[in-house]
């Protein structure tokens, strides 16, 4: 049976759609793949280079600590990655154990020293916040020593409890709790430090350096098409969402036998994608055209410091950033 390094390649060289002959950016990860071994990495990479062509201006790759060392990060520049992102998550030891993460925060820092001696210029860190037993003072500490490492980009993310995880039925239980004044602080916190070291506050979660922002995300934000390959992935290409099947097994035979996986077919309404844009494209900090939105809405939202409207853009406040996917939601 083909492994799934080639069904993944298979598939990729299978669904490109007419007109798509170029591919400009790359997100690998959902997973990590950092784990994949040196001989799997070079294979996959080649066909997937081969097939994205010459446009290609920017690849990312997900990473854990731990999973890799200076000659394998060295391996993917070569193979043509451009970008690592790496999930530290936190370096508080306490919120790391509540994370249930393996690793420890000196090898969360030396990862990301790895990646910039092996010559990586792009390099993005994960971090999170609102942990139960996570104070403020831990969330700066690990904010400062994210910046400390001089990455060119940071993601901060509040964490959510989602369905079929522990820390859902934790929470359930009474044992842990959401508290959105608290969540608030650890935002403005973030907010706060990152742009004080030079970050630009571009989309909810993300904080860039000049001319460092992640083009994949941006592309999503702004409702471009997209392809995605692998177990459980989804694609929006003209107007039509699709999903593969989740089961690897199942995946891997599927693209052998009819060069796709696909589980879900759904089309999109041009209702439909004008709710999406507006959704991902009010998170950023270009903002969506102020014709998107009805003009008494908007004067209450900038009574309420919550919008900004300038230049014929609506952009959320650093309020409205809080409370973005709530303020989404009335807009549409």
């Amino acid at each position: 049976m083909p492994s799934l390094a080639d069904a993944l390649a298979t598939e990729l060289e299978k669904r490109i759609p007419d007109g798509y002959s170029q591919i400009e950016t790359i997100f690998f990860g959902g997973g990590t793949p950092s784990l994949l071994p040196r001989e799997v990495w070079k294979k996959l990479a080649k066909r997937v280079a081969e097939v994205a062509g010459t446009q290609l201006v920017e690849w990312s790759i997900e990473t854990n600590p731990r999973t890799f060392d200076e000659r394998k990060a060295e391996e993917w520049l070569e193979s043509g990655v451009t970008r690592a992102s790496l999930g530290v998550q936190s370096f508080d030891a306490t919120v790391l154990e509540t994370l249930g993460r393996d690793h420890s925060s000196d090898e969360a820092s030396e990862s990301a020293r790895v990646l910039k001696n092996a010559g990586f210029a792009k390099v993005s860190l994960d971090l999170m916040f609102a942990i139960p037993g996570q104070s403020l003072d831990s969330w700066r500490a690990s904010l400062e020593q994210a910046i400390a490492l001089e990455p060119d980009h940071i993601s901060t993310y509040n964490l959510t409890y989602e369905e079929d995880t522990e820390f859902l039925s934790r929470f359930e239980e009474g044992e842990w709790s959401q508290d959105p004044d608290r969540d608030a602080e650890y935002f403005a916190l973030a907010h706060e430090v990152l742009e004080s070291a030079g970050f630009e506050h571009y989309e909810v979660s993300n904080y860039a350096k000049p001319d460092s922002r992640s083009l994949h995300n941006q592309a999503y934000w702004s409702g471009a098409d997209y392809l995605g390959i692998g177990p459980s992935a989804v694609s929006t290409i003209c107007g039509e969402r699709s999903k593969n099947v989740a089961n690897t097994e199942t995946y891997v035979e599927m693209v052998a036998k009819v060069g796709h996986a696909l589980d879900e077919v759904e089309i999109l309404s041009e209702e439909d994608q004008r709710l999406e844009r507006v959704a991902l494209g009010l998170r950023t900090q270009t903002g969506l055209p102020v014709p998107e939105f009805d003009g008494e809405f908007l004067k209450h939202l900038s009574d309420e410091n919550l919008i900004v409207v300038a230049e014929g853009r609506v952009r959320l406040t650093l309020s409205g950033m809080m409370v973005a996917d709530e303020i989404a939601g009335y807009l549409v």
